[in-house]
């Protein structure tokens, strides 16, 4: 029995008002308020994601990351609207910019976003159903688009894929190495992306 007021399906009315939202230039956003939920989109010539690019090719439909920005105060619920006095949503795609800008291989100006100020409560829960809808390549292949600088003394980690696939961010060079090379990387993409095209036929 359908209940418009389940958990799953309060999540999903959140989901259809991200993507009721036009697509944005990721390299010209104006500063706004808020947290919640935002999903980016690629549209430009690097040969591993041509397949990803023909699926976008009429609108921005699938993602390639999708993401949450949760304000300091709401990750331990001391502020019932911290979201609305937050900057953590334009931030965190601003940091996303930046990372793009490091790699010679990707242009920030083939990037577009989605983004929607949430009520904290709603953040992770939209983020995980988009997740699941879309598969975002980002998220669930080439992992570590967002992950920060560890710091000094933390970079004995592996070195994200990502920033095997799209190397130019400082920080990631003094990490050790991945355990996949960037052929084994992009042949889990065009999997990846041949499971995707199967799900669109």
């Amino acid at each position: 029995m359908f209940n418009p007021l389940d958990k799953t399906n309060l999540g999903k009315s959140v989901v259809d008002a991200l993507l009721e939202e036009p697509a944005r230039p990721l390299s010209n956003l104006a500063a706004f308020n808020g947290a919640g939920i935002y999903a980016i989109y690629y549209h430009g010539d690097h040969e591993a994601y041509a397949p990803l690019v023909r699926i976008n090719k009429k609108a921005a439909t699938h993602p390639i990351y999708v993401g949450k920005a949760i304000p300091a105060g709401g990750r331990k619920g001391l502020s019932a609207d911290a979201s609305a006095h937050s900057s953590a949503l334009y931030n965190r795609l601003r940091e996303h910019a930046d990372s793009l800008q490091c790699v010679p291989a990707l242009d920030l100006g083939h990037f577009a976003c989605r983004h929607l100020v949430v009520d904290d409560i709603w953040i992770p829960l939209a983020e995980s159903l988009m997740i699941q809808r879309y598969r975002p390549l980002w998220n669930l292949v080439v992992e570590g688009f967002g992950n920060h600088d560890p710091g000094s003394g933390r970079y004995g980690g592996q070195r994200p894929l990502w920033d095997v696939m799209h190397p130019g961010r400082s920080w990631a060079e003094k990490c050790a190495p991945a355990k996949y090379s960037i052929d084994e990387i992009s042949a889990m993409i065009s999997s990846h992306l041949k499971g995707l095209r199967k799900l669109q036929s």
